[in-house]
């Protein structure tokens, strides 16, 4: 049960931070020019293209107690590595890109008339962003959600690494399963699997 909340927890929190990061992204990638846009556009691909185990290294390698970005957090008092912190870090890393790539092009093919349309019947950019430019992009929105959400509750390469797999405190759900088919016990193997079955088929 710990490590099925871990799991779905966790993944519900980096797909609402991908989400509202990714929505960031896009609009800048999609309405503004600057240097280097298309090499961060290209950036944004790279969990797609890493294989799992490598990403997982890599993000240990950083966030480490000793890592670039571990040493000047772990003097501020914050452990990344081997918590739930870095399992969520982890699932963000990996979960960006289908936000981005999702709403990406309804954002590109989305005439900027109606927008103009909209201000010059005096809506404000608020009000423009809220009741025109959102509802358009909303169905793009909750599949990037949906879909940055099941590849986290799902994703094992990048997670153990980080995760340190303590019982009841950093252990993921698909881990789990790994450990208790090592172990033979394919009851309780398949037990939790149907769960993340289930969950995933709602999804």
């Amino acid at each position: 049960i710990n490590a099925l909340k871990l799991s779905f927890g966790l993944a519900l929190a980096a797909a609402v931070v991908n989400l509202v990061m990714g929505m960031i992204i896009v609009w800048a990638l999609v309405r503004y020019r600057f240097p280097g846009r298309r090499i961060f556009d290209a950036i944004i691909d790279i969990p797609f293209a890493l294989p799992t185990a490598v990403a997982g290294v890599a993000l240990t390698a950083l966030f480490a107690q000793r890592g670039w970005l571990g040493a000047p957090l772990a003097e501020l008092g914050i452990k990344v590595a081997f918590t739930p912190l870095g399992i969520f870090i982890a699932m963000i890393f990996i979960g960006i890109p289908f936000v981005v790539r999702t709403v990406q092009p309804v954002l590109i093919d989305l005439d900027t008339d109606i927008e103009e349309s909209a201000a010059s019947l005096g809506a404000s950019r608020w009000d423009t962003l809220w009741r025109v430019v959102l509802p358009s992009l909303l169905p793009a929105m909750l599949t990037g959600f949906a879909l940055a959400f099941a590849r986290a509750v799902g994703e094992y390469g990048s997670v153990i690494f980080i995760a340190g797999n303590l019982p009841n405190v950093s252990e993921i759900a698909p881990l789990l399963i790994v450990i208790r088919l090592s172990e033979y016990r394919y009851a309780d193997a398949t037990a939790i699997a149907v769960v993340m079955l289930l969950v995933g088929f709602v999804i």
